[in-house]
């Protein structure tokens, strides 16, 4: 069987196997530049060009040019492979354009994911001014020229146009930007944080974090094309137009690089950024702030530990510097909570806690931990001193303090439903700044609802988007400014984050969830959700007829590029930390399971209900 010489003829730089017939290389240095030595028949088996892990980030993937007399499906097949390379500016993919094509063609513009590599066909018969070759496919998702990520499946369908190029087929007609399947899509492209300060509004003169809360905006940088310095140019674009309206950046608008060279670490693990004029004027407060949101964005990116940032003008002086152990006043770990238990409503219905280390739970301390308490769900609040309680008919909230002697005190928050308790009151949620989230699931008067502190008058908040779905449960994040709901409509249950806008005063706050935006569209049914870091959350639920999963999502709606937990036997709810060494915790049909890292789920408690960590 004949095989196009460019599946096996890529040229591989670094350490890879390469299956060529029943004969297998493996190389610590392999460098593939031509075809004399391959095969032109017989069985040949591609290269597998979509490692799932960073552990082969030595491996660089180059296209092959042209070659001479190629037939139009050729010549597009060898487009569409040289699109996957790991060249900078795509050189030799433009080699297979006309000339006017090449100047016009933007590779960065966007990229369309397939479920595959798409399939070519042509479309009708050769004309006099050359020929049209269709691509199509499942499409996934979109990268936009901002590098966010959205899914968006659907059928695709899009035509490139070849013409003859001094007796040669050359594509003179394309759409934008790059299409290419999700196996090199994951290859290529990796997802990264960067980090903006949160818009609190009227809300900051309530937080100790004051205006210094950063917030994780999750977007997708090409592997291995300068990864330090795409980064950095891609924080001082600003962030995603999803999370624009909450969040700001310290950067002066139209800050840029002023060296063209890569960034790189030093010797110590410092960075050092020379910046374009419009930053060269800001006050060393400003400064420090611009330099945090650099430190974070890039740690996420750099597999060395950051020792500091210096920020340098336009001629070269300092701006200023920022150290680690400096810029941890704004590490987003310190908004997250130190997360020192799990806790759950016991086969007795009260509020227990457990250590990580601990085998056997114990009641807390405060009012919720009696006998008699009657709890169906609770939160704790991000520094482990109060707890929100709803009834278990889940017609009152209570909020009381997790220490001897303490009181429950009065209703903070009341259901007026007539049915059973999943009518009522959802579990609820804190976040860093002392707002504790609440859904009245009233068949009569669904309503989203906050009360700041904890405490006053319960706030209504506003969700247009929402229609006529119902919140089921929900997770608002640490920085408060996104929330996880769970809506059922139309007899499902699925997974939506939204953005919480602040408006009004402080008297009188106004609050809305707006850009509701599906996570984990592949998942028909969601049972379950918890935040697990500043842009990702764990998720329980089932596609189509499927059993059960528990996947990792990050909050762009992507998959995580972390190991899928085991499902545990049917979780109904979930509970996980920011911190990625604390261990999942899940009500299943086990009772209480715990999936400490690198081990299997065990029980801890045969029965118990709604587990959570501090949030």
């Amino acid at each position: 069987m004949a095989t196009d010489r460019r599946h096996s003829c890529r040229r591989v730089v670094g350490r890879r196997s390469l299956t060529a017939g029943s004969t297998l290389l493996t190389c610590g240095l392999l460098v593939l530049t031509g075809c004399a030595s391959m095969p032109d028949s017989g069985d040949v088996s591609r290269v597998d060009s979509s490692p799932r892990t960073d552990s082969d980030s030595q491996v660089r993937v180059y296209g092959v040019s042209p070659g001479k007399g190629e037939q139009p499906l050729e010549l597009v097949s060898g487009f569409l492979e040289a699109t996957t390379s790991d060249e900078e500016r795509f050189d030799t993919a433009k080699q297979y354009l006309s000339g006017k094509a090449a100047s016009r063609w933007d590779p960065f513009a966007s990229v369309t994911v397939l479920a595959e590599a798409p399939k070519m066909r042509v479309v009708g018969h050769q004309e006099s001014d050359g020929i049209t070759v269709e691509l199509s496919g499942t499409q996934l998702a979109t990268v936009d020229e901002h590098h966010a990520y959205e899914p968006q499946e659907r059928p695709y369908r899009q035509s490139i146009h070849l013409g003859r190029d001094r007796s040669e087929w050359r594509i003179d007609q394309l759409p934008p930007g790059l299409v290419i399947g999700e196996a090199d899509f994951q290859r290529i492209y990796r997802s990264v944080n960067t980090y903006f300060f949160a818009k609190l509004g009227p809300d900051a003169g309530a937080s100790r974090f004051e205006d210094s809360v950063l917030v994780a905006d999750p977007v997708y940088l090409r592997r291995r094309i300068a990864p330090v310095t795409a980064t950095v140019k891609s924080l001082l674009d600003g962030p995603t137009s999803w999370l624009s309206p909450v969040v700001s950046s310290a950067f002066p608008r139209g800050t840029s690089l002023k060296d063209s060279g890569d960034l790189t670490l030093d010797d110590s693990g410092g960075l050092r950024i020379r910046l374009g004029a419009r930053a060269g004027r800001v006050d060393t407060a400003r400064c420090q702030r611009m330099a945090a949101q650099v430190l974070f964005t890039v740690q996420d990116q750099a597999s060395a530990r950051l020792s500091g940032v210096r920020l340098d003008r336009a001629n070269g002086s300092e701006l200023c510097t920022l150290t680690r152990e400096t810029a941890m006043r704004y590490a987003p770990e310190a908004v997250d909570g130190r997360a020192s238990h799990v806790y759950f409503v016991d086969g007795r219905h009260r509020m227990v806690w457990l250590s990580e280390h601990d085998s056997k739970p114990l009641p807390v301390p405060g009012p919720f931990g009696a006998d008699g308490a009657q709890l169906g769900s609770v939160a704790v609040d991000r520094d482990e001193r109060r707890a929100a309680a709803v009834s278990r008919d889940g017609r009152s909230l209570y909020v009381a303090e997790l220490s001897e002697g303490a009181e429950r005190g009065r209703v903070r928050l009341h259901s007026g439903a007539g049915g059973g308790p999943e009518d009522g009151l959802s579990a609820p949620s804190w976040d860093a700044l002392g707002g504790l989230w609440v859904a009245d699931r009233d068949p009569q008067g669904p309503r989203l609802l906050r009360l700041q502190d904890g405490e006053g008058t319960p706030q209504e908040v506003r969700i247009p988007e929402l229609g006529k779905g119902r919140i089921e449960g929900l997770r608002v994040s640490a920085d408060g400014t996104r929330i996880a709901l769970l809506v059922k409509r139309d007899g499902h249950t699925r997974l939506l984050l939204g953005r919480v806008e602040r408006g009004g005063s402080a008297d009188e706050p106004l609050l809305s969830v707006l850009g509701l935006r599906r996570i984990a569209p592949k998942l028909v049914e969601v049972d379950a959700a918890s935040w697990a870091g500043g842009s990702r959350l764990v998720v329980a639920g089932r596609e189509s007829k499927g059993v059960q999963q528990l996947q990792y999502v990050e909050t762009d709606g992507s998959p995580a590029n972390v190991q899928q937990p085991p499902s545990p036997n049917r979780a109904e709810s979930l509970a996980s930390a920011e911190d990625p060494d604390k261990p999942l915790i899940a009500e299943s049909t086990d009772g209480i399971v715990r999936l400490p890292r690198d081990g299997d789920w065990k029980t801890v408690a045969e029965q118990g209900t709604a587990p959570v960590y501090p949030g």
